[in-house]
């Protein structure tokens, strides 16, 4: 199992917008194969990334998803925010899981 982090740097002005986003996002995502679950998370300190993470079973997994029509689909919201909504470009981190408290 795989795990993805976005990294996204928001301004502050445009918070509740960009929540609103993934809240309202058209989840696309949720029925690929070898999806398992999408986080967002709120940075706790002003000027800290936002983090969408999302679970994998594989990276072949991910990689679908990547070049899939749902995807461009699912991304081409993206574009409902400014430039100026944005303090520096995205963190694509990509980790492969070794232990998972949740799975013994």
């Amino acid at each position: 199992m795989i795990t993805v982090a976005n990294r996204i740097y928001v301004n502050p002005e445009f918070a509740a917008q960009f929540e609103e986003r993934f809240q309202n996002r058209a989840r696309q995502v949720d029925s690929m194969p070898g999806f398992i679950r999408n986080l967002v998370l709120r940075p706790a300190k002003p000027g800290d990334p936002y983090v969408v993470l999302t679970f994998w079973e594989s990276q072949e997994a991910f990689r679908a998803w990547t070049e899939s029509d749902a995807f461009k689909q699912g991304h081409a919201r993206s574009g409902t925010l400014p430039k100026e909504a944005f303090t520096g470009p995205n963190q694509l981190e990509v980790h492969e899981i070794i232990t998972d408290s949740q799975q013994g």
